[in-house]
């Protein structure tokens, strides 16, 4: 018994200076953003997390504490979302916005992987970097892999590749969606929640933007990863994979993930039951904080010499991918949206 409890507690010791870290610098955020009101919080926290974590705070110790942090926490700052959220809010959407994302998702696929092919990429690095584009960054790639055979190193390279699009994307897109939708905060969602590759970037960036657009671009979002089963299933059958074997790796991502589920179950819960204020603020208020810890790990994270030591052809590579991207986005707004 003792040797567990020595076990379990050194294992908890090892994510406290991660966690602690992210936490500080979300703190430390949270007193700018009082003289930096227009910039807010969130949008600090990842950068200052970005700046300290290439600079003054490069530890390995770090890593295991970051990691949960980025991933957990912003699950639960998912979750709680939900309960700020109702089927009218969902309503905003419709169809049409079903439409423009599986059409964004469609142009951004086909784009990525004829780039890639042109670009002389593998049909492997091609396809991973076609499905973590269109549906949601790192998790996407982790569940298309197995299906298509790709080596780890494959896998490894098109990760970071897609990390440093999306680290460039979510700080411009809020500067290109009020540019072209001053005042269309359906539009300015669709854009940010329809293109950007992981959820803390889709936060990060919406938050940069407004609180509305927050809930909108998540919904956006969340349709994107709804449909991750179906491009492991078209991927799987592009690389004519034998079927049991697709079916093997289809069966790891058939279920929604849980912070997803339990989205909805809010939104549920909110849009049938009037519930309290005290419930509304107080969910409100940790998911803020659960959201500016997790987006401070995810900044502490990103490691610019990772990214620049993959070459230019790559560098390239993302960056004509996430302008089409971008292009297809707007196009589609023009047509659904506005």
């Amino acid at each position: 018994m003792n040797r567990f409890k020595t076990k379990n507690s050194t294992s908890w010791q090892s994510y406290l200076p991660g966690l602690s870290a992210a936490l500080i610098v979300a703190i430390v955020s949270k007193l700018i953003a009082i003289w930096l009101p227009t910039l807010g919080a969130a949008t600090i926290a990842i950068l200052l997390g970005i700046f300290l974590g290439n600079t003054l705070v490069r530890s390995p110790q770090l890593d295991k504490g970051t990691k949960i942090a980025e991933s957990r926490l912003l699950e639960f700052s998912v979750v709680l979302l939900g309960v700020t959220v109702t089927f009218q809010t969902i309503a905003q959407i419709g169809l049409t916005g079903g439409l423009f994302v599986i059409l964004q998702m469609a142009g951004t696929i086909f784009a990525a992987y004829f780039i890639g092919r042109k670009m002389l990429f593998s049909q492997n690095m091609s396809l991973l970097m076609a499905g973590g584009n269109a549906v949601c960054g790192s998790s996407a790639i982790a569940s298309i892999a197995p299906a298509i055979h790709a080596k780890e190193e494959e896998k490894g390279q098109i990760i970071t590749l897609v990390n440093l699009l999306g680290t460039v994307l979510m700080l411009t897109l809020p500067f290109l969606s009020n540019l072209f939708y001053n005042g269309n905060d359906l539009a300015k969602s669709a854009l940010i929640g329809g293109t950007l590759q992981s959820v803390g970037q889709v936060v990060a960036s919406a938050n940069m933007v407004n609180s509305q657009v927050v809930e909108l671009s998540m919904l956006f979002k969340i349709m994107r990863i709804v449909l991750l089963v179906v491009v492991v299933f078209l991927f799987g059958r592009l690389k004519k994979e034998p079927l049991e074997e697709e079916l093997a790796a289809i069966k790891k991502t058939s279920i929604l993930p849980w912070y997803v589920i339990g989205f909805f179950l809010c939104c549920i819960i909110n849009s049938v039951f009037h519930l309290p204020e005290v419930i509304s603020s107080g969910a409100h208020f940790l998911s803020s904080w659960f959201e500016i810890t997790a987006l401070a790990a995810i900044g502490l994270r990103l490691d610019f010499q990772k990214f620049f030591k993959e070459g230019k052809r790559f560098l390239l590579y993302g960056l004509s991918v996430g302008a089409l991207q971008v292009f297809l986005a707007i196009l589609l707004n023009g047509l659904f949206i506005l």
